[in-house]
């Protein structure tokens, strides 16, 4: 950590330069604040917190010019402190940089960065202030200084501007400017913010699991801003006259016949890294092992979420770009990264998602037993029975092992395919369960029968046939180092649960036999390909990797962020021959380590309003079939919930001896 040499951080004074000063009871500790690139020390850092200089030779003006400047850029200009403060400071510090007079004085920028501190209406005027109040409260004299010197050197550095619901998202869409779109009646615009993130809105809007939504300040309010509803509604607003279309006329700029890469499945992670590909300009094919796009998006999301028609839909914006799918081409079976690299392509992508299920580990679990099932296998039969494939009916009772969102999906499914009663086992808690909370809710208002603390030891069959699981209750233990409350079996409290079918949803891997020792790949102790985590190049040069294959199975947003982060990658190492440094990564990374975007700020109150969620079809109706529950909300509904934005934006510099090398589109 770089030595700070004084500063105001939440509310504390630090000032190093005179022994006889008091420090602060608690002395701050950020971490990773030493340089920002290599060989690029940090001289400053501003943010809504406060700030940190680090090297006595930085000028104030000039660093708060910076950070007012971008606060000046970003305000939505709705209320008056925000959109008339940030510009006049900013002016005014602009002049006082530049060595001329100014129509304001210093006692002028103290009201005006407190009335934004104090009457903002959203959080980016609310905070932008803060940190230049502080430091002309605390180190006046400093800026008087540098007034008398005149002319200020220009610094080197970057500003981020960010908010808690973006830092949660795998894809870091900015959503309180798709929000703020949605606000302004254009939802077109909106849709074209989520665009530059990923292909695939109308599916995430329906199947996403909304971390975004978790993190949102409105939770301290009373209900989040439903993020995922409104990505939804500028999704499907879409399908209606006028709506956004594909073209080879979208692509930045066109590149030879020879720069080509090939993309190993059409999954979500697969779909992204083409989708970027194309509109760099890139030939992309993509392999997929099935006979159509989706992967496990495809089979693995029950239509009662997700549409089949809304995810085809969605895979056509390829071929609109002018990629290729090649159907029924399995890694492994078809060809190898051998014959990928003889035929041509500068690059691979490897995004073959997981879709091999796990075993239980229990006392006879025969995985050749008439009614067993992993989760994925009975996904992949829903799948089929929905499409007309092959339609099977459930009759009598059905055990799902599992807590996750796959567990979810075949308790769902399989009381719509008849199944007399469902039983969900999950080991812990109902709060401890990893699937999406809105999900067991509406599990269990169609009659999911959940037992909670309770783990399956034994299959029990006959005939080769399944009959039962035997169960044991479990109970919790002391926490663990992590703050986990562990469960452990209860002596003397099996019992036997009677059923037809036993569905072992409890994780997947990547199939056997998709990538071999020939090719090169490297897998770590997981079974999941081994990557570099900046830049998802894998062992073998030219062949990178994301999305299930390499995290093992995850949420389809951070299978479509593995995708355009495999795409910049891509991009500079067949262009370049090395993967650029990310200034907004490496700034992403300062604010996690340091915890930066925590809701521990005392912010102005806020009028509680209520949540405009989906209409939904009536349970007793919906669990009879496959149709889709969530019904769409209106246009009066989305701009309702979009006012409900605290647009709460935060904006962040950093001061550097050296210019931050360029960034990515």
């Amino acid at each position: 950590m770089s030595h700070i040499v004084y500063g105001v951080w939440n509310g504390a004074v630090h000032d190093y330069r005179d022994p006889s000063k008091p420090t602060p009871e608690n002395p701050v500790a950020l971490h990773g604040l030493d340089v920002f690139n290599e060989g690029n020390p940090i001289r400053a850092f501003v943010g809504d917190r406060g700030f940190f200089v680090f090297d006595k030779g930085v000028s104030l003006i000039d660093t708060f010019w910076r950070y007012m400047d971008k606060a000046a850029e970003q305000s939505c200009g709705k209320c008056t402190p925000c959109r008339m403060g940030t510009v006049l400071v900013r002016d005014a510090l602009a002049d006082m940089r530049q060595g001329n007079s100014s129509a304001l004085t210093l006692d002028d920028i103290v009201a005006l960065a407190r009335q934004m501190t104090d009457t903002s209406l959203c959080g980016l005027g609310m905070t932008c202030g803060k940190a230049l109040l502080e430091a002309l409260e605390n180190f006046r004299g400093e800026f008087e200084a540098e007034i008398k010197e005149g002319k200020q050197p220009e610094q080197e550095g970057m500003v981020y501007v960010t908010a808690p619901c973006i830092e949660a998202c795998p894809s870091k869409i900015n959503v309180p400017q798709y929000i703020d779109y949605i606000r302004d009646g254009k939802p077109s615009h909106s849709l074209g913010v989520i665009l530059q993130k990923y292909p695939m809105a109308a599916t995430c809007g329906r199947v996403c699991v909304r971390f975004c939504e978790m993190a949102c300040r409105r939770n301290l309010v009373d209900e989040a801003v439903g993020i995922k509803t409104l990505k939804r509604y500028v999704a499907d607003y879409q399908t209606t006259t006028g709506a956004l279309t594909f073209s080879k006329a979208m692509i930045a700029q066109s590149l030879p016949p020879s720069m080509r890469v090939a993309v190993v499945g059409a999954g979500p992670a697969g779909v992204s890294c083409a989708y970027h590909l194309l509109l760099h300009g890139y030939h992309v094919d993509i392999l997929e092992a099935m006979d159509q796009g989706g992967g496990m998006a495809s089979i693995g999301i029950p239509s009662y979420r997700l549409p089949k028609d809304v995810l085809l839909s969605e895979m056509d914006i390829i071929t609109q770009l002018g990629g290729r799918f090649l159907f029924n081409q399995k890694l492994g079976r078809d060809y190898s990264v051998d014959d990928l690299f003889a035929r041509g392509y500068r690059a691979v992508f490897l995004g073959l998602g997981c879709q091999e299920g796990t075993k239980m580990g229990v006392m006879n679990e025969d995985t050749s037993l008439t009614g067993y099932d992993s989760g994925i296998g009975f996904l992949l039969k829903v799948h089929d029975h929905v499409a007309g494939v092959k339609p099977i009916k459930l009759e009598g009772d059905v055990v799902v092992v599992g807590g996750g969102n796959v567990a979810m999906d075949c308790v769902r499914s399989a009381i719509r395919m008849g199944a007399r009663t469902v039983h969900l086992i999950y080991r812990r808690t109902r709060d401890d369960m990893p699937a999406d909370k809105e999900e067991i809710t509406a599990a269990e208002a169609e009659g999911i029968v959940m037992h909670f603390l309770t783990n399956p030891t034994e299959i029990l069959s006959a005939d080769g046939k399944v009959t039962g699981v035997k169960l044991v209750h479990m109970r919790q233990t002391e926490k663990d180092t992590r703050g986990r409350r562990n469960v452990e079996p209860i002596p003397g409290s099996e019992r036997v649960l009677n059923c037809s079918l036993v569905i072992a949803a409890i994780g997947q891997q990547i199939q056997s036999g998709a990538l071999t020792e020939k090719d090169g790949v490297s897998l770590n102790k997981w079974k999941c390909v081994d990557v570099n985590k900046t830049s998802l190049a894998t062992s073998r040069e030219g062949v990178f990797a994301g999305g299930d294959c390499e995290t093992g199975p995850a949420t389809l947003i951070h299978a479509m962020a593995a995708g355009l982060k495999a795409a910049r990658a891509i991009d500079d190492w067949v262009r370049r021959g090395y993967v650029r440094f990310f200034p907004r990564s490496r700034m992403r990374q300062i604010l996690r380590d340091n915890n930066v975007l925590a809701s521990d700020v005392a912010e102005i109150p806020v009028k509680s309003e209520y949540r405009v969620h989906h209409p939904e079809l009536d349970p007793n109706i919906r669990k009879q079939m496959f149709e889709e529950v969530e019904r769409p909300i209106s246009r009066e509904e989305a701009y309702h919930e979009a006012k409900r934005c605290m647009r709460c934006y935060r904006v962040y510099s950093v001061v550097t001896a050296e210019p931050v090398p360029e960034s990515h589109n």
